[in-house]
């Protein structure tokens, strides 16, 4: 099958029985959902653009497993080259949406468990990477979104999965057929899962011999019997309700989380990729974390070049661009912005193949990167909210702007330089409030802190595989200390 086009992608998600509930009530047409609707149009913009000469060799790959062409989403990295490009395409689509365009977790558990089901089967005997291999093929063949799931609901954060007090606060093998297994519980913060047509189920930590049963993953379509999802709530998330373009800040684009519920699921055994082989689970976290950990070094950029371009045109419009504070503001976020892919772009240049063939990224340089994004795109908001002033938050709503009473008044008093609309100035400051206190706000602030791992995290990492002890041998051989 050829690539999809954007309205083949969105037609193809029309026809999935999805159960989505928001609010409350059952969504019947996940797809036509105005609060819902943005976030679909953010994963259509990975179909459009590989659709598009220019943005052919970001965008896509020559499968050397099916010898076609296909979406890099659905890729396996071959090279630091291909791991380079996967940071490129981010920053173009974080650029292009302004907001989370929901693929990458599904590429990076693609990634992660490619290698980690090679190295399961040469220990122990199984045959996941065969399994996964024929999915991934499947996947690349019909041009599919897929979704990773990784995050457990956790219960007692202090206790391992099988002695929290429910045992669904992880997801586990509830039952084992001669046909399959099947699964209970929960997966949080799943973005984009509504977006997709197949979800990869991973474990989310490190696993001891009694967790045999939390060891689990595997991929079934979203729509499969007993998955469930509740959408999250995002600040100012009803404005898209109410039939104003400029009062959404980003119209188009947007992203969505839900929890995932799996109630009693049955997973066939070709579709198993892991199955109570406990030491083998933080090899796998470990990986799909260092792959997530890199995309922030893309995505987050792009969305922050949008946000300082924001900024820039806001002092424009507010009069105040050839100020030198503002001037240095706007360089310390290109500054903080440029660090961030600097940091992705190295962890990819960096990179190694696994036993199985592929590439993953260098995992120390990796975590420096996240840890880094941890920071920053809290820094560059601040700054934009700085240069963009408090009529951020203040102006009256789009209905007070059209109306022929409040309407000319507002253009009045709310205008800024001669030259610029008061609607044109208005429609900037609100973008600005989209992505550093709206819906967009999930994705560039809260995510950045909290997603692929939370600092603490990366700061584990760091320390496991800064090599102190190296650093040590150096600094003694330098000051001729024998031991």
């Amino acid at each position: 099958m050829a690539l999809m086009t954007g309205e083949q992608y969105i037609e193809s998600i029309r026809k999935l029985n999805m159960q989505v509930y928001m609010f409350g009530k059952k969504v019947e047409s996940p797809v036509d959902d105005p609060i819902l609707r943005p976030s679909l149009n953010s994963v259509r913009m990975t179909y459009d653009l590989a659709q598009m000469p220019e943005y052919e060799d970001l965008m896509t790959a020559i499968s050397p497993y099916t010898g076609q062409r296909v979406n890099r989403f659905t890729h396996i990295h071959q090279s630091t080259g291909d791991l380079i490009k996967k940071v490129k395409m981010q920053r173009l689509l974080g650029q292009k949406t302004a907001a989370c365009f929901q693929r990458c977790v599904g590429m990076d558990a693609f990634n992660a468990v490619f290698s980690t089901t090679y190295e399961t089967d040469q220990k122990c005997g199984t045959h996941y990477h065969e399994n996964f291999r024929k999915f991934m093929t499947y996947v690349q063949e019909n041009d599919l979104t897929v979704d990773g799931a990784m995050t457990d609901v956790k219960g007692d954060r202090s206790k391992a999965p099988h002695a929290q007090e429910d045992p669904d606060l992880f997801l586990h093998v509830v039952e084992h057929r001669e046909d399959g297994i099947v699964v209970r519980g929960a997966k949080a913060h799943q973005t984009g899962i509504l977006n997709s047509h197949e979800v990869i189920v991973m474990p989310t930590i490190s696993m001891g011999p009694d967790d045999k049963d939390y060891a689990v993953s595997f991929a079934v379509p979203v729509d499969t019997k007993g998955i469930y999802m509740i959408i999250g709530r995002q600040s100012c998330d009803t404005r898209k309700r109410e039939g104003s373009e400029m009062d959404v800040g980003n119209a188009e684009f947007g992203g969505v989380e839900a929890l995932t519920v799996f109630d009693d699921v049955f997973v066939p055994n070709e579709r198993i990729f892991l199955n109570g082989e406990t030491e083998f689970a933080g090899m796998m976290v470990e990986r799909f974390a260092g792959y997530h950990r890199q995309s922030y070094g893309g995505c987050k950029v792009g969305v922050g070049d949008v946000l300082i371009g924001a900024a820039a045109v806001a002092a424009d419009y507010n009069g105040c661009a050839k100020a030198s504070h503002i001037k240095d503001k706007l360089i310390e976020m290109t500054h903080l912005n440029e660090t961030l892919y600097c940091c992705g772009i190295a962890c990819s240049a960096e990179g190694h193949p696994t036993e199985s063939g592929n590439y993953i990224i260098d995992l120390l340089l990796a975590n420096v990167c996240k840890q880094n994004v941890t920071r920053f795109p809290y820094e560059i908001v601040r700054l934009a909210e700085d240069i963009a002033g408090g009529l951020m938050v203040t102006a009256p709503s789009e209905a007070d702007f059209r109306d022929p009473k409040l309407g000319p008044v507002i253009d009045k008093y709310l205008k800024g330089v001669a030259g610029v609309s008061t609607e044109n100035r208005l429609r900037i400051l609100r973008l600005i409030e989209n992505l550093s206190l709206g819906t967009a706000a999930v994705g560039y602030r809260t995510e950045s802190m909290h997603g692929a791992g939370s600092p603490q995290a990366q700061r584990i990492m760091i320390a496991r595989q800064g090599n102190l002890q190296h650093k040590k041998e150096l600094a003694k051989a330098l000051a001729h200390i024998k031991e």
